[in-house]
């Protein structure tokens, strides 16, 4: 195998890993720092000797080991009876059986729904999810979000405490609890994608790391809740919405709105690919909230062209959208559909209902900044879009919005 064949498989194994870890044995960051050094042993061997013909088992029972030294570590640091018993591996744990399947779950779903625990607040979440589940270091985690690696180290060791700290076993959630619980996890997976997509700080307006990591995730997500349509729209969305990436920029780096991309550069894999998840999954019952925003990004992605687009469907869909979900966020979006529909007083009109729940949010002024525009009051047009590059603090959107400012 490749070196980058290595690597993929290597990532995609180490979740799968550090669930089995973790659930045999307890104890998250020693369990992760074993599946580190696992997967470091591997990096190094596997190119000149070859993967192993069960490679899980191989990481499980390398990674296993460098645990036990590090518990027993542990245990002579503490030099306490009852943190010695606490610490101690069962023999029966060390047995050659320790790549079973857990008898209630995949361990990747297991540690997903861990690390989106409602006991963590989001940014909590994020980290834990692309740390332990995305096998991103904590510097690359960090630098992802603009923030220093010893703050990003100490939020990813405060979400694991919190984890041990209420006792939750390792294993799969209720019946009762999954529903919200997979909701969690599919609203952990849309903030990574949505931060990557649409950078909210920074100099990058795209940062294609995290939207890839978000679809791998995502992928991972639907295939093992393959009854979710909510999780068969989430990947649909990032699908259709990641198709336009290659186009959203200039060779500048500068902001291209969607109505003036080249639809020559759109992933069509990734339109055909969404389009028929959707497709396939709406048919199946109420759509959710993920399911909506993707059939609004098929519409956008399979118009021939911006003037071709189907805003009368499009505004419908945000009308359901908005119902289901009650998110001002859609509102802004239904504006702009009623102004494409209807003409650019219908759009203000609608645009003054999302007002009082977004005050001083950037996108509101610049909304307001492109109905004006559409309705011919270039004065008024160029100071909402003053209005919202002053508020948002991400650099290639303020560059977008001054210049639209300057052509008013």
């Amino acid at each position: 195998m490749t070196a980058p064949a290595i690597e993929d498989l290597l990532r995609e194994q180490a979740p799968q890993v550090l669930g089995a870890l973790v659930r045999r044995y307890g104890h998250f960051d020693l369990a992760e720092d074993a599946v580190q050094e696992a997967l470091i042993a591997a990096a190094a061997q596997w190119p000149q000797t070859g993967p192993p013909d069960n490679p899980r088992a191989w990481l499980i029972t390398v990674a296993a080991r460098r645990l036990t030294d590090l518990l027993r570590s542990e245990q002579a640091r503490r030099r306490r009876e009852d943190d010695t018993a606490a610490l101690a591996l069962p023999g029966a744990w060390l047995s050659p059986a320790a790549d079973r399947p857990p008898p209630d779950g995949d361990d990747t779903l297991i540690l997903l729904f861990l690390c989106c625990h409602p006991a963590l607040a989001p940014n909590l979440q994020v980290a834990l999810t692309l740390r332990s589940v995305g096998g991103l270091t904590t510097r690359e985690i960090a630098r992802a979000f603009f923030v220093p690696e010893p703050a990003m180290s100490r939020r990813i060791t405060r979400a694991k405490q919190r984890i041990k700290d209420s006792g939750l076993p390792f294993r799969l959630p209720c019946e009762a609890e999954r529903g919200e619980r997979g909701k969690a996890v599919l609203h952990v997976l849309y903030l990574i994608f949505t931060e990557g997509y649409a950078s909210t700080t920074g100099p990058d307006l795209v940062r294609g790391e995290l939207t890839t990591e978000a679809i791998r995730l995502a992928r991972i997500a639907h295939r093992l809740l393959p009854g979710d349509a909510e999780a068969a729209g989430l990947l649909a969305l990032m699908l259709l919405t990641d198709a336009r990436r290659p186009a959203r920029r200039a060779p500048d780096g500068s902001l291209v709105p969607l109505a003036e991309q080249d639809r020559s550069l759109w992933r069509r894999d990734h339109i055909a690919e969404g389009a028929g998840l959707i497709t396939r999954t709406l048919p199946k019952g109420p759509a959710g909230p993920y399911q909506l925003q993707a059939a609004i990004a098929a519409l956008h992605d399979e118009a021939p062209s911006a003037a071709q687009t189907d805003w009368p469907q499009i505004a419908a869909l945000y009308e359901v959208l908005i119902r289901v979900s009650g998110n001002p966020m859609a509102v802004l979006n239904h504006a702009v559909a009623l102004a494409m529909v209807h003409g650019p007083q219908a759009g203000l009109r609608r645009l003054a209902d999302a007002e009082a729940a977004l005050s001083g949010h950037h996108r509101v002024h610049a909304v307001r900044a492109h109905l004006l525009e559409m309705s011919g009051d270039r004065e008024g047009a160029r100071a909402e879009y003053e209005r919202a590059a002053a508020r948002t603090a991400s650099l290639q959107e303020q560059r977008y919005l001054y210049g639209r400012a300057a052509r008013q």
